[in-house]
């Protein structure tokens, strides 16, 4: 390769690892044209799946300042460049593993932090980015619908309380209006305090009066 092709290589290679949120190393020894393009079609959405030249990729990771493949880049090698869900990244490559066992999973960089193939197993059991924003948007729903209820029931009950005493006062109103008026007296309450005042009369003049 000519030292103008190496240089245009290794700026990829470095472009790839900085665009990229996580990078996976992988030895594919013994695997088929056939089986790589599976693989590829697994990840696709995901990552990008690159056969590469171990001395240019070191020297790609080092100007893009990676340093999670330090030593590890011997063998057939190949880079998982993850521009998608890293999980989802991770389980296509770890099922693919699993099926063909000649793909050696060796380790990983996600985010600046070196991860090794344990790291990246426990990464792919985890649940993607799209379960996990699934199951929030379902826990929201279920904390809004029961926000709505504890909002709605008082209101109701304040509803039907308003409406008991809005009956209540026009039940009263009409036994109000159906009642004779209070302050009206009647002859018998008249006659008596008339019969009061003419009584007290003579006792006034005979004590107030000279006797002879």
């Amino acid at each position: 390769m000519a030292t103008a092709e190496k240089q245009a290589a290794i700026a990829e290679l470095a472009e790839s690892f900085r665009g990229s949120s996580a990078a996976v190393l992988t030895e594919y020894r013994g695997l088929t044209v056939k089986q790589l393009s599976e693989l590829r079609g697994s990840l696709r959405g995901h990552a990008t799946f690159a056969v590469v030249k171990n001395t240019l990729t070191e020297l790609a990771a080092k100007e893009a300042g990676v340093t999670a493949f330090d030593g590890q880049l011997v063998g057939p090698s190949a880079i998982a460049f993850v521009t998608g869900d890293p999980v989802e990244a991770a389980k296509g490559l770890r099922d693919f593993a699993r099926t063909n066992p000649l793909l050696v999973i060796k380790g990983g960089v996600l985010d600046g932090k070196t991860m090794s193939a344990a790291e990246l197993a426990r990464l792919a059991d985890l649940e993607s980015r799209e379960v996990l924003l699934a199951k929030l948007a379902g826990a929201m729903n279920a904390s809004l619908s029961k926000a709505v209820y504890l909002f709605a029931a008082p209101l109701s009950q304040s509803a039907r309380l308003i409406e008991a005493l809005r009956a209540k006062v026009e039940a009263e109103g009409g036994l109000q209006d159906a009642a004779p008026p209070q302050d009206a007296a009647t002859p018998q309450d008249a006659a008596p305090q008339d019969a009061a005042a003419d009584s007290t009369t003579p006792q006034d003049v005979a004590t107030g009066g000279d006797t002879a």
